[in-house]
This record gives structure tokens, C-alpha cells and sequence, in this order.
């Protein structure tokens, strides 16, 4: 019809894209094989580098070329002027931020663009730190250019209170900026430490200007004095009170309810006249290759220390063997001494006439085993966002956040007087938040088994139950290596991990209905004379094999276990176990 413009079927437009695109395909080709052609034959010049950029421009994640680029670059270092660099450099900083335009995040531009920079005979970081800022405000989390500003500040020397003042206004801006919280919390404590040798809350001045950290300050155990933590919860509170359902400054507030990592150090010395055995605990896992063991003042070159399972390269307890007859007769008394040589520390332990056994144990609090020891001002400020979370939780009974960091306020206030509270707030979080209802059983079940060694502590015994508590999973199992007798029956365990190999005095083991199918954990346990693994789900005559490594059981009841229906089962058990004398089937 006249007068009427006229309009391409979809059928001809996508025709002529697939015709565009197969022209600009054919183009992109055509260079990069040109430009491979160049690189075998080792040609670095600028023309190369107009090639690289050609491609570069569409497609800045293409790290071959970039790594062209630098070759040329570093050629072009030898034949010009530091003049002609700093122009061909500045202009390679101007072409990379046109393929930021193109890829904010892309790897190469980023990494490409910290290489120049520093290649640059004057560089200007001032321009750089703009260019954060801009990246930033588009993006606030863009991790690549968070992790280029703190390159640029490391190297221009931005003291940590600028660095410090500028999370301030980003978060100022938006409470959601997770990026700016972490960045926070690895600031404070380089500007604000807590003193290594004094838990008084007093901030210390500094005499020097400390320098922006490359990682995370929480891997090495940092903290922050205690005076700017107690001004942290108030910063963070407005920020939860503000949008409740943000998880950014949540994950801030948990980091400051954290506690540093405990010293390495030497926890427990653990000596077995039957046995002729030393076991050493430490407060962390180890690689232990400096330990001299010292006895009756002579150093025991010929001993060889291991860990408690061979899965274990690094382990909290170690193990090794004394000659001999060194200390079997009960009539003598013998004095032990653990030389950890790489940490120049020592723990000494005596084993006296009449006893079989001695351990040694670290003179560290109970409290400090699973939280930091609270000053009577720190534990005001907790109370009372303690009280503040309470009243937001009134407004947000569905918030999962709210909840959780409610739990580990009573953690850290009183983990005992709290624990049917915490409890209570558990269950909800599950029926809240029910697609991370494995995770939320698991942390109650590492609080459980902390309360339960904390009250085993004040009672000064070495029994450990925890019967009938729906535990999932096993933790702080180094703490036990003094206990003798183990319930942990009812429960919802799949499994005895290798880390139980951790129990060197274990003789009773009772694990009664539950859904244990892996008996890994039990491994070179010396004492263990008797195993109860009623209504379980070991299936196989091969997963009790572990249990061929304990020379002193005796008893062992499978019954429940479908293990049972095997055929010859007595004779096959009789095989493996011929220790057994009371075998339950």
C-alpha cells in the first residue's frame, strides 16, 4: 500500500542478524589468527598491540592477549624512552577502562590494569582511587575492584583511618553494602588492636601508621580493642534496626561477637604407665615435627610422635611410644617434660608411685575454651543488645537473622543459663528457615556438646553423655581425650569420624539408635573394652574392621544392625575380633 512504511518479517531480521553475526565471527577469526600467527613468530610491536586491542575492545575476558600485550610491552621497555612509555602506558590505562565499560568484572582488565600501574614510571594513584570510587558507586560489590583499591591504597600509603572513613560513607549510604562491612573488619583491628598480652578494654595509641592488610585479619586471629568494639554494636544495630532482613550487616554483627583464635599452645600432656605412652593435645591442629620429649631429664632421641589417625597430617593430639620398661614399675616416680621447639614452650608432667596414669592440663578457664572471657562494661553492652534483639525479634518473629544472633549473644553472655532458651530459638529457626535446617542442627549440636565438656569440666569427671539431644555431628572431640566412658546413644549420627580417634582413655562407648554407618573414628583406641551399636545401620562385616585396631575389646552388641543377617557372621566376626568375648547379634 502507498504511504506505508515497510516492516521485515521476524523471519528476515533475524536472518540478517545471523548474517551479521556470522560476518563479525569471521572478522574476530581473522584476527586472532593473525594475531597468533605474530606471537609464534615472537613479533612484539605495535602493531600486534593495535591487533590485541581490536579483539580486547569486544572481548576483555580473552587472557592470552593480555598476556600478549605485557610481552610487547616489556619489549617496548628496552627500545624507548621512559617518556614514550609513561604516554604508550597512560593510554593503555584509558583503553582498559573502556573495556571495564564493556566487562566491570572482568578478570583480565583488572589484573592487566595493576600490572600497568605498576609498570608506570609515574604512576598516579590518586587517579586510580577515583576510579575505584566511580567502579564502586555503580557497583558496590564488585570484589575486583575492591580488591585493585586496596592494592592502589597499599602502595600510595592511605593510612587505615582514610580507609576506615570511607567504608563510613559507604555504608553510611547503604547498610547493605556487604563488600564494605568485610573491609571494615579488616581495618579495626590494625588500628584498633586489642593488646596481645593485656585483656584490659583500653585502647592502645598507636606510634606508627599501620598499613591496609592484603587478607582477612579474622584467618589470624586479630581482634579489636574492646573500647571501639563496644562503638561497633551501636553502628551495627542501626543498620539491623533499619532493614531487619539485610544479611550484610547481620554477618558484621556475628564477626564482632567472634572471638580471637587461642594461642598455640600445648593444652594437655597425657601419660599411660600400661601403656608406655605419651599423648600431647594441643589448642589447634598441628604438623608437629619439633617435639623433644624429656624423661627423668634424659631427652628421648629414639621416640617417634604421630598423629591419632592416619588421615590426619594435622591434628590436636599426638601420639608416641616410650621404651621399654622406661616407666612401668609403679614403685617409681617419673617426671615428663614436652618441648615444643618451633613455639620455644614446654609443659611438664609428673607420673607418681602408685599411679598408672597422670595428664597435665592447660591452666586456661573453662569459659575460654569456646568464648572470650567478658569485662563487666562488655558484658553491660551485650546485655543490652541482647535486649534490643529481643524487642526486634517481637517485631520480626519471622527473622531468621534475628534469631540466630540472639542465640550467640547468649553464647557469648552465658551459654549454660541460656541453653533451653537457645534451644527453643533453634527449633523456630528451622521451622523459619527450613532450607538450612541441616546447618542450624549442626551448630546446636556443637553448642550442646561445648555445654555438656563445660559442665564435665566443673564436675571433674570423665564420663560424657549426650544421650537423646538430636545431635548431627561430633565436634571439640580433642577436649575429650581424658574421658572414659562415652553415651551417645539417641541421637542422629551417621557416623564415628576420625576424629574420635582422638579418645585415648576411652574404655565404655555406647551409641544406641542412632544411623551410624562408618566406624572410622574408632581407631587404635588402647582402652576401649566395650562398643554398644544397637539399632544402627552398619550393613557390612568390612565396616567394623576398624575395630580390629583396638586390642582390649571385649564386648560389642549389634544388634538392630542389618550387619546381623550375614551368613557366618559369628565366624567372620570371631576372625576379625578374636579379642571378643560377649558378642551380641
Amino acid at each position: 500500500m502507498h504511504g506505508r512504511v515497510k516492516v521485515k518479517s521476524t523471519a528476515q531480521q533475524e536472518e540478517e542478524k545471523r548474517k551479521e553475526r556470522e560476518k563479525k565471527l569471521k572478522v574476530y577469526l581473522t584476527v586472532r589468527d593473525a594475531i597468533f600467527k605474530k606471537r609464534s613468530n615472537s613479533e612484539l610491536d605495535e602493531e600486534a598491540l593495535q591487533l590485541t586491542q581490536q579483539l580486547l575492545a569486544s572481548n576483555p575476558d580473552f587472557a592470552t592477549l593480555w598476556n600478549y600485550r605485557r610481552e610487547i610491552f616489556l619489549h617496548l621497555e628496552t627500545v624507548k624512552e621512559e617518556e614514550e612509555m609513561q604516554k604508550l602506558y597512560e593510554a593503555e590505562l584509558l583503553f582498559i577502562e573502556a573495556c571495564l565499560k564493556v566487562n566491570p568484572k572482568s578478570y583480565g582488565s583488572w589484573h592487566h590494569r595493576g600490572w600497568v600501574s605498576y609498570r608506570l614510571p609515574r604512576p598516579d594513584w590518586k587517579r586510580e582511587l577515583v576510579l575505584c570510587d566511580r567502579c564502586l558507586s555503580l557497583d558496590d560489590r564488585n570484589f575486583h575492584c575492591w580488591d585493585y583499591r586496596r592494592l592502589v591504597v597499599k602502595v600510595s600509603g592511605v593510612s587505615v583511618e582514610q580507609e576506615l572513613q570511607f567504608t563510613d560513607r559507604l555504608i553510611g549510604s547503604n547498610f547493605s553494602n556487604y563488600s564494605s562491612w568485610h573491609y571494615r573488619s579488616t581495618l579495626l583491628p590494625l588500628l584498633h588492636p586489642q593488646p596481645a598480652s593485656d585483656p584490659a578494654p583500653a585502647c592502645q595509641k598507636h606510634t606508627h601508621t599501620p598499613t591496609v592488610p592484603t587478607a582477612s585479619p579474622q584467618t589470624h586471629g586479630h581482634r579489636v580493642c574492646e573500647e571501639q568494639l563496644l562503638k561497633e554494636y551501636e553502628l551495627v544495630q542501626n543498620a539491623v534496626f533499619t532493614d531487619p532482613n539485610d544479611q550484610s550487616a547481620w554477618f558484621y554483627y556475628r564477626w564482632l561477637l567472634g572471638r580471637a583464635e587461642r594461642e598455640e599452645v600445648i593444652s594437655c600432656v597425657y601419660v599411660s604407665r600400661e601403656g608406655e605412652r605419651v599423648a600431647v593435645a594441643f589448642s589447634k591442629p598441628v604438623n608437629v615435627v619439633s617435639l623433644m620429649l624429656v624423661l627423668d631429664g634424659q631427652p628421648q632421641q629414639q621416640v617417634e610422635w604421630r598423629s591419632v589417625h592416619p588421615r590426619f597430617r594435622h591434628s590436636p593430639v599426638w601420639l608416641c611410644e616410650l621404651p621399654p620398661s622406661s616407666i612401668s614399675d609403679i614403685n617409681n616416680e617419673h617426671n615428663l617434660t614436652v618441648h615444643w621447639m618451633e613455639k620455644h614452650t614446654q609443659r611438664d608432667c609428673a607420673l607418681y608411685t602408685g599411679r598408672t596414669e597422670s595428664w597435665c592440663r592447660d591452666s586456661a578457664t573453662d569459659q575460654e575454651l569456646f568464648r572470650s572471657e567478658l569485662s563487666v562494661e562488655k558484658t553491660s553492652v551485650l546485655q543490652s543488645e541482647l535486649q534490643s534483639c529481643t524487642q526486634l525479634l517481637e517485631l520480626e518473629p519471622q527473622n531468621k537473622w534475628c534469631l540466630l544472633t540472639i542465640i550467640l549473644l547468649m553464647r557469648a553472655l552465658d551459654p549454660l543459663g541460656h541453653e533451653k532458651e537457645t534451644l527453643a530459638h533453634f527449633q523456630t529457626l528451622k521451622e523459619v528457615d527450613p532450607m538450612r535446617s541441616s546447618y542450624y542442627s549442626d551448630l546446636c549440636s556443637k553448642f550442646l556438646i561445648e555445654n555438656t565438656i563445660l559442665k564435665m569440666e566443673y564436675a571433674e569427671v570423665r564420663v560424657f553423655s549426650l544421650s537423646d539431644k538430636n545431635l548431627s555431628t561430633l565436634c571439640h572431640l580433642d577436649q575429650l581425650l581424658l574421658v572414659t566412658h562415652i553415651n551417645l546413644c539417641s541421637n542422629q549420627l551417621m557416623k564415628l569420624p576420625p576424629q574420635f580417634a582422638m579418645l585415648h582413655c576411652l574404655e565404655v562407648l555406647e551409641a544406641d539408635d542412632n544411623a551410624i554407618e562408618n566406624l572410622e573414628g574408632l581407631y587404635h583406641l588402647p582402652n576401649l573394652e566395650e562398643v554398644s551399636l544397637k539399632n544402627n545401620q552398619i550393613s557390612k562385616i568390612s565396616d567394623l574392621s576398624p575395630l580390629a585396631t583396638c586390642p582390649k575389646l571385649t564386648r560389642l552388641d549389634l544388634r538392630g544392625n542389618p550387619v546381623t543377617k550375614t551368613a557366618d557372621i559369628e565366624a567372620e566376626l570371631a576372625k576379625l575380633l578374636p579379642s571378643l568375648t560377649d558378642l551380641l547379634l
